[in-house]
Order: structure tokens, then sequence, then C-alpha cells
């Protein structure tokens, strides 16, 4: 099942030729070492499409934050393939239960009704398209301008590369999915990743931040992204968006299409923003501010952008009381 945890044998060295550990070093593998993944179903276009086997026949690591599945597809760019495993037994606890991510879920927290921080969202239109840099340095843009921040992952698949980003650019607390009991993302309903995003964003809250900060994986095109960004739940979760983009054409495709639901788009940033032309021409297309990563940190532009998001959740407010 999804979630569940397995040791498991490595017979061939693919693509993943580590494996991340609980303190965030990457172990090397070797053919024969023994490892401890999580089963859990993977989207990932620039590398693989996987999902949870049916049986504990041989399978694939998809993922170095550990995953467990059977890869459908990947990237020609994988030249290697996927690193083949073997799984030898589901572990499980002094009564013979196995165990689950779920198992160690955070325990629910309802936060103050007079009390929601604003929260601006990360999307992008593709993977690898700079969301996670244009997270961390919005986070220091709201530093600097004297706030505490809190960042959440909302989708995705497991692995602690963007955690240990976020805490280094100092958000407390630096929360995601599997905090919540999911090893990734791919494949819920909509109502469970909303549920998975109300969680998360109470979580934040309850620890009394000034802003937060939430990360959505992969492009708006993507099937839980989609059904977020299309869904009540997250207009009234989010005052607003900044978009990260690969190229100016993107980056329009992306705008039309988040113009079509409830929460505005900011600004742009992401990828583009390393090439003056392709700035030039997003902002045209658009008529969006594109700011790049240097921009964002500044708390002149990050605490701009947080008082538009402000303005929108507290207007949405109004018109939802009235």
């Amino acid at each position: 099942m999804v979630g569940d945890l397995v040791l498991a044998r490595v017979d061939g060295i693919g693509h993943h030729a580590t494996l991340q550990l609980v303190n965030g070093r990457r172990r090397q593998l070797f053919q024969g070492t023994e490892v401890v993944a999580v089963y859990g179903n993977r989207y990932a276009p620039n590398q693989f499409e996987a999902e949870v086997p049916t049986s504990m026949a041989p399978c694939h690591l998809v993922a170095s934050g550990g995953i467990a599945a059977r890869a459908l597809s990947w990237h020609e760019k994988i030249v290697r393939g996927p690193t083949t495993i073997t799984p030898i037994g589901l572990l499980a606890d002094a009564d013979a239960n196995r165990i689950n991510l779920r198992n160690f879920t955070l325990p629910p927290v309802v936060p103050a009704r007079d009390y929601q921080p604003t929260a601006i969202a990360v999307v992008g239109t593709s993977m690898d398209s700079g969301k996670t840099q244009t997270c961390a340095h919005l986070v220091r843009g709201l530093i600097a301008g004297g706030l505490r921040v809190g960042y959440a992952k909302v989708t995705g698949t497991g692995a602690c590369g963007d955690y240990m980003l976020l805490r280094d650019a100092g958000a407390d607390p630096v929360l995601d999915f599997t905090d919540v009991g999911r090893p990734s993302t791919y494949l819920l309903s909509r109502e469970e990743a909303e549920q998975t995003m109300l969680s998360l964003v109470n979580h934040v809250t309850h620890h009394g931040v000034d802003a937060m900060i939430l990360e959505v994986a992969d492009g708006v095109l993507q099937r839980e992204t989609a059904a977020l960004l299309s869904g009540s739940t997250f207009p009234q979760l989010v005052g607003g968006i900044v978009m990260a983009a690969q190229d100016s054409m993107g980056a329009l495709a992306g705008f039309h299409w988040l113009r079509e639901r409830p929460t505005p788009v900011l600004a742009l940033s992401g990828v583009l923003t390393a090439a003056p032309l392709q700035v030039v021409e997003a902002h045209q297309a658009t008529g969006m501010p594109v700011y790049d990563r240097d921009e964002l940190a500044t708390a002149g532009v990050a605490m701009d952008l947080l008082a538009q998001a402000q303005h929108r959740a507290t207007s949405a407010s109004a018109i939802g009381g009235a």
C-alpha cells in the first residue's frame, strides 16, 4: 500500500545511485546494499512516472528520498534507467502490524478562528521551472521585512532537498506532505489533496507565523496541481500566486490558464529571469512584473507582494462574510 515501509535489496544501480538519509546526507548505493524505502507513486516529467506495484515483486527506486515503485516511463535523459530493487519484506512493529508513513503523521491542529496569516503560493509551468528557489528567496525577502515566515510544500514527491533549502533560507516551520502521512501526492483525489494542503496550512498557522509560502509541485497542468488550483479550498487559503516559468511563452500560457481561476497572479519569476530578453517578453505579453531571485529577496518587493495578497484575502473574506 502507499506509505508502507519496505526493506529491499539493491540489484542494479541506475539513475539513483544515492539515497538521502534522515540527516540529509546522501548515502552511496552499491549492488547488494539493503535499504528501507517507502512505497509511493511518482509524477516527474523530467524523471519518472511510477506507481505502487500490486505485489512484492522486484521494482524500482524512483526518487532519492527513498520512494519504491514500478517505473512506467522516464525521460530519455535517464540513460541508465531506474535503480532496480527487490523487496525483502514489509516493516512491522512488535505486534506484527505493518508500519506505514501514516503512523507518523502530525496530530491535527485547529488554529484560532481570528488568526490567519496571509499565504502566497508559488506554482510553476513545469517541473524544474524554479519554484523552490523562488520560495526560498521570497522567504528571505519577508524575513528582511521583519516577519516570521513559515513554509509548506503541499504536493510533490518526498525528498529532503527542498526541505533543507527552505530551512537554510530561514523559514520556520518547514513542513511538507510527508508530515501528514503522504510519501507523495500523485494520484490523490482532489479531496485528499485539499485535505493535505489544509492540514499543512493549519500546522504552519499554529506556529504563530506572520506569513507563509506554499509550494505546489510540478506544472499547472499536472493532475493534482490543476485540481487544487481549480477547487474551492485553494482561494480560501491563498491570497495570491507567484508563478515560476522556464520561458516567456510558458509564462504567457500559464498566466492565461491561471487567470481563469479565482486566485490572482501577483508576479512572475523562475528560470526565465536568467535571460533578460525572456523577462522583457514575459512582461510585455502578460503585463505582470517579473522578479529574479535577488529582487524577491529584498524587503521592498517581498512585502509589496504580501500586501497585495493580504488585500485580496481581506476583500475575499469581506465578500464571503457579506
